[in-house]
């Protein structure tokens, strides 16, 4: 498997709730559900990893972004919540706040927040997803 396609196996443990992953690149973390859902809080739930990765996306996108036009950046935090007032009738909310950090005047705050709307976990998550399975062995 190459790079250029995103591998990851998730290995559900003997630990209840405790799934290991690796993916093609040689990484390897641990997703768990908490102590109250029967889990051990070995690790992030499933919807923290997905806010964890819009959340790593966006924060490298605007690194990217900034240093390609260099501009006065010097720090990025990046707060996600996963529908933070309640489940709504349809679909999902995403509440993602951007702190930027730097002497950026507007013009590069509004060209770093149409960066980050148009990162690529952005665009996958807002994106029509199709999911193929398949049972094996």
């Amino acid at each position: 498997m190459s790079a250029a396609t995103p591998t990851v196996k998730a290995v559900l443990e003997d630990t209840p709730y405790l799934v290991s992953f690796t993916d093609d690149l040689g990484h390897a973390w641990c997703a768990d559900e908490p102590a109250e859902l029967g889990g051990g809080n070995a690790g992030p739930t499933p919807e923290r990893l997905v806010l964890s990765s819009l959340g790593a996306c966006t924060a490298i996108t605007l690194q990217m972004v900034a240093a390609r036009r260099q501009l006065p950046l010097t720090g990025i935090e990046v707060v996600l919540q996963l529908t933070p007032g309640g489940k709504p009738e349809a679909g999902n909310d995403i509440v993602r706040r951007i702190a930027l950090h730097g002497e950026l005047n507007e013009e590069q705050r509004a060209q770093l927040l149409k960066a980050a709307n148009a990162c690529p976990m952005h665009k996958l998550l807002t994106g029509e997803i199709r999911i193929d399975t398949a049972l094996t062995g």
